[in-house]
This record gives structure tokens, C-alpha cells and sequence, in this order.
């Protein structure tokens, strides 16, 4: 659905060269479906790592936000289990001071999930980096994705697949359906009745 929009605003000359940059995301994601999807893959792997804890993601700023956003909702929708998102640097702010004192809590039940796109500003890279040092003993884990492409939006769509396929990973664990959400349908139809 991206693509047109990104296609039309190159169209009027607000972003040039983007069609080209699509392809080398289109190759990407044809080299990363199979592994995907194959029990043994990357998205497998993050899934297995995850367990049944809550995945804490963080992305830096702009399209790493934006993948551990969507990352959060898939969680959230196909594997109906909370998820969590967070934007570095930002997160090494506030974020940060929420582990001081409940690490026999938060071990058990949360494992921090760093998408990396491998472009971001060496500072940013060591934020990542000393999180989750300052953060391990009160995670249950932490987990490094990193994107492959060539260019940031071909990374970004590679880390938004990755973490589609996590979400699918999860459900099926669990013997969870991804499709049908009926929480949503009582919420829509409770909001329905109060017009």
C-alpha cells in the first residue's frame, strides 16, 4: 500500500530516486520470505527467543520507531499478547529509570528486542548497546534484529517482514488463529450502541 504513495510523491519531485530504492526493498523481501517462514529462520529464532514474555521493542528514531511500532501491533493483533514500543535515544530517558526496582517482575515477564537497521548514528548504536547492558538482569533477554538491505527502506521493510513473521510464530506457538479478533468486534460494537 506504501508503494503508490511513495511512487506519487516521487512523481511531484518530493522524493527522488524512491522507485529505485522500492526495488531494492522488493529484492530484499523475496530473499527473506523463505527464512521467514521456515521454522528454523530469523523470525523463528526471535519468536523462540521471546518465548512467552512480553517483547519490549525499540527502534531508533524514524523508521526504526516506525518498524517496532508496527512490530508491537502484530504482537498485539495475530499473537493477542501485549507488546511494547520504544524510540532510542528517547528510551534512554524516561524508559530507562522504570528498571530499578522491579527486576524480579520485569525478568520474568519482559525481553527487550533492539531493531537495528545498521544506519543509525554511532551514538544512537551505543544507546542501544548500553540499554540493554544497564538494563539485562532485569530482562528476561535481549535480542538483537538486524535489518538486511541495500538502503534504509529496503532495511526498514526487512525488519517490518521479520516482525511480521515473529507475530506469526507466536500465535502458532500457541495455537492462537491471527485472523479473527473478537475483542475488537465487542469494542466496536459496545462503541456502536452508544450512539
Amino acid at each position: 500500500m506504501i508503494a503508490s504513495l511513495l511512487l506519487g510523491a516521487e512523481a511531484l519531485g518530493f522524493l527522488p530516486g524512491v522507485s529505485g530504492e522500492l526495488a531494492e526493498a522488493a529484492a530484499q523481501l523475496r530473499r527473506r520470505v523463505a527464512e521467514c517462514e521456515a521454522g528454523s529462520g530469523v523470525a523463528a529464532e526471535v519468536a523462540r527467543r521471546i518465548g512467552r514474555t512480553f517483547p519490549l521493542l525499540h527502534g531508533a528514531s524514524g523508521l526504526g520507531e516506525v518498524a517496532a511500532r508496527r512490530w508491537k501491533t502484530q504482537v498485539n493483533e495475530n499473537a493477542k499478547a501485549p507488546a511494547f514500543a520504544g524510540e532510542q535515544p528517547e528510551v534512554c530517558h524516561n524508559e530507562l529509570c522504570a528498571f530499578g526496582q522491579g527486576g524480579d517482575v520485569t525478568r520474568q515477564l519482559l525481553t527487550l528486542v533492539n531493531l537495528r537497521l545498521g544506519s543509525e548514528h554511532r551514538q544512537v548504536a551505543r544507546r542501544f548497546d548500553l540499554f540493554g547492558e544497564l538494563t539485562k538482569e532485569a530482562l528476561a533477554g535481549v535480542v538483537d534484529v538486524i535489518a538486511s538491505g541495500g538502503g534504509d527502506l529496503a532495511r526498514f521493510f526487512d525488519l517490518v517482514m521479520i516482525g511480521d513473521f515473529v507475530s506469526l510464530h507466536l500465535a502458532a506457538r500457541d495455537g492462537i488463529d491471527p485472523g479473527p479478533v473478537p475483542i475488537l468486534r465487542e469494542m466496536k460494537s459496545r462503541l456502536a450502541g452508544e450512539r
